[in-house]
């Protein structure tokens, strides 16, 4: 991973482009984060890290640890904290770090966030298997169920990693080389363009690509 920032998905809007295509984007408050704890290798942690946290929350919510771990850092209260290696810039503890500090229109980034849950779903949803019109391998009269799961007497189970029914979503995805469209640092905002993982008002963290040297 590199260097990032914690945000929260607002909503969708869209904007037009020099061409005059209207452009789907996802609205994301991402600023700004406070720079709560900086690692580094030579230290106890072992290796070079920059701990953001995002979003205020009431002190009474907090844990008296977290109450400590908060003030040492000159900030109160946040509700979501993300580790980022290989930051880009040289922070110290208390900084705070806004939009237009990392991104810039038009490049492209990594976004992680938890997926939306879908509950316990079957296997023409879940894996896409074909069900009406295609029936699924040994399946007669029930056109969205498995099929055939079994392997005869030998060796007489289920395999591991079968495509079966089962919890959907709800799990941590990352959804890369995403186009950032608009960054508005008086909003502490970024519209980003493509598919961003997780539902409204869930947090997310933006990725800058890493660039390899050659």
């Amino acid at each position: 991973m590199s260097s990032g920032l914690i945000g929260k998905k607002v909503g969708m809007t869209s904007v037009f482009d020099d061409q005059g295509n209207n452009i789907a984007c996802t609205v994301i408050e991402a600023g700004p984060n406070v720079v709560t704890q900086v690692k580094t290798e030579d230290g106890p942690d072992g290796y070079d890290a920059v701990q953001l946290a995002f979003d205020s929350k009431k002190e009474k919510n907090t844990t008296k640890a977290m109450q400590g771990h908060f003030a040492s850092a000159g900030t109160e209260p946040k509700r979501a904290i993300a580790e980022f290696r290989d930051f880009s810039h040289e922070v110290e503890r208390g900084d705070e770090v806004r939009v237009d500090d990392l991104f810039e229109e038009g490049e492209t980034v990594d976004v992680v966030g938890v997926s939306k849950g879908k509950g316990f779903q079957g296997v023409v949803k879940r894996h896409g298997f074909s069900g009406v019109g295609m029936r699924t391998h040994g399946q007669s009269d029930q056109q969205r169920h498995p099929g055939s799961i079994g392997a005869s007497a030998d060796p007489s189970r289920v395999f591991k990693g079968t495509r079966m029914g089962g919890r959907m979503g709800n799990s941590r995805t990352k959804i890369q080389n995403l186009k950032v469209v608009k960054v508005l640092p008086d909003h502490g905002a970024i519209l980003i363009q493509g598919s961003v993982p997780g539902a409204k008002n869930s947090y997310v963290e933006i990725h800058k690509k890493k660039l390899h040297e050659k």
